[in-house]
């Protein structure tokens, strides 16, 4: 009965906790996150109690207590470790800090904490933490690793806070191995009320083209490769779902991520929105408070209707990977800029970042705009489209070409392109008509924009160059008033290379074609051979 009796005698707080931490530790070991932190949490639990009692008692063991607050520590920490497996950094950023208080110079806190600052680019504060893990004695055997984490830390801050992106090397390699590491970055820019739609995003100073305005991390991307079958409809839907549970998933876990999110338009009474800091924005942003309220799925759901881009927009080039994917992602202050006919931005995409920058000159206080669809096109398929997209553009361009359009002459220059007239004779009629109607500067921009097929068509049909000849105006000449009006393209960068490549290019010509290039890939590709490699008129398509 004795050994039985003992069978049956409950385990002392002491046994149960060696029992947790053995399991809970097992667990870790496996790589069962959701499980270790399930018993981490029991032991923790079990250890804070056990730490009140003894320190109550009349004679507290100190040597006993001490015991208690290193297990403690070590157990928060490994519950942090577990918890950013799951991308729950909330939870398990303040599981670092509880440690840290017990304990300030925790070597396995400290790497833990730093690892997650990272991922949230809080960049200084993780470099922070590693130089002082560095010098524990643990950090002997992680050594090279550790110094690894304190490089790339002062590597993006050092972007982060200048802007100084080189994409070059990586693209003179092929787009070997991974996409760069890329910090968050925010330039001379901020969030107002805009005329065209709700609020956007507007440069606080004058800007050449090409310059970097921002660079931001996706919340959440969804990737694939389309199917012939059904137009991949199918396939986009299930992408589309399961990107939408990785947004709400990644709400959930990260306070930041939630508040972040709540920022964005959900397509209601967007007008009564407040235009959110730049701060909130930047890497070093201050912690925020708790929302205080749940993450909705129905609003995040309506927030990525409006709010979510795609990869193989007009505006957009992705470099380093397959054509054949579709891609869908959700990148918060992109999501602020709004489009325009006669947009001034454009953007990169590499891994899960997204580079804005001036696809042409901008002023200080100019609204960033991007292309949401093919701007090279007439009023009347650009209408269509906007239609497509739920709204009616009412850009400075717009507003121009509704008056050119009533002209009788316009509507027969386009009914005439429609029915297959003469290219050349439609841009000579185009061009003189601009003449008489004394139509100067941007103006001509927009004009050519919105009948580019016809020039394109002309100046890649040696044909047409030789019967009108002086006629029609120079490649150059269309194409930068084109590049002005509505930011450079690839397809207006390939019309002007093709014009030179036959006769050899000039030095002056080469000169021209990298300014516009910077317009089409930006000053993030500062190599003029790499700059080169992607202006091969042969990787462009028409």
């Amino acid at each position: 009965m004795r050994e039985e009796d003992q069978l049956q005698q409950p385990l002392t707080p002491e046994e149960l906790m060696h029992e947790l931490r053995f399991k809970a530790t097992e667990l870790l070991l496996r790589e069962e996150w959701q499980e270790s932190v399930q018993v981490y949490t029991q032991f923790i639990n079990l250890c804070q109690d056990q730490i009140s009692v003894k320190s109550h008692q009349n004679h507290p063991d100190p040597d006993l207590l001490t015991k208690l607050q290193k297990s403690l520590c070590l157990a928060l920490s490994n519950r942090a470790e577990a918890l950013s497996r799951l991308r729950d950094l909330t939870g398990a950023l303040k599981d670092c800090d509880q440690a840290l208080k017990i304990e300030s110079t925790h070597f396995k806190s400290l790497v833990c904490k730093g690892k997650i600052l990272l991922s949230l680019n809080r960049y200084s504060m993780a470099l922070d933490c590693f130089k002082t893990a560095v010098l524990d004695p643990q950090a002997s055997g992680n050594l090279e690793t550790l110094n690894g984490y304190v490089q790339k830390c002062k590597k993006l801050e050092f972007q982060s806070r200048t802007g100084a992106f080189d994409l070059s090397d990586w693209i003179l390699s092929g787009f070997r191995g991974k996409s760069p590491e890329l910090a968050e970055y925010t330039g001379p820019v901020q969030i107002k009320r805009s005329e065209l739609s709700g609020r956007g995003l507007f440069a606080t100073k004058n800007i050449d083209a090409g310059t970097l305005l921002l660079v931001t991390k996706a919340i959440a991307t969804e990737r694939g490769i389309l199917s012939s079958e059904d137009s991949g409809e199918n396939a986009r839907l299930v992408m589309w779902k399961n990107f939408v549970d990785k947004v709400v998933d990644s709400a959930t876990k990260c306070e930041r991520t939630h508040h972040l999110i709540s920022t964005l338009s959900s397509g209601e009474d967007e007008d009564k929105l407040e235009a959110p800091e730049m701060s909130l924005f930047r890497p070093e942003a201050e912690e925020i408070g708790e929302l205080n309220e749940k993450v909705d799925k129905v609003k995040i759901l309506n927030v990525l209707d409006v709010n979510s881009l795609v990869e193989d927009s007009v505006s957009a080039k992705v470099l380093g990977r397959n054509s054949d994917y579709y891609g869908v992602g959700l990148w918060v202050l992109a999501s602020f800029i709004n489009h325009s006919c006669n947009p001034n931005a454009r953007r990169l995409h590499v891994g899960d970042h997204v580079l804005v920058h001036a696809s042409r000159d901008v002023k200080a206080g100019e609204e960033i705009t991007f292309a949401y669809f093919d701007v090279l096109s007439p009023l009347s398929k650009r209408n269509e489209m906007s239609k497509r997209w739920g709204f009616h553009c009412s850009c400075k361009r717009c507003k121009f070409e509704e008056e050119m359009c009533s002209k009788q002459e316009m509507k027969e220059i386009e009914i005439g392109l429609e029915r297959g007239i003469d290219v050349g004779s439609a841009i000579f009629r185009l061009e003189e008509g601009m003449r008489r109607w004394m139509v100067r500067g941007r103006g001509k921009g927009y004009m050519r924009a919105s009948f580019w097929a016809a020039y394109f068509e002309a100046y890649g049909s040696e044909k047409s160059v030789t019967r009108w000849g002086r006629r029609i105006p120079a490649v150059d000449i269309v194409v930068d008033s084109v590049a002005e009006a509505v930011g450079c393209d690839e397809r207006v960068l390939k019309v002007f290379m093709q014009a030179f490549r036959g006769n050899g290019v000039s030095l002056v010509d080469m000169e021209k074609s990298l300014k516009l290039g910077r317009g089409v890939h930006g000053k993030v590709v500062k190599k003029q051979q790499a700059l080169r490699s992607l202006l091969d008129p042969g990787t462009h398509d028409a």
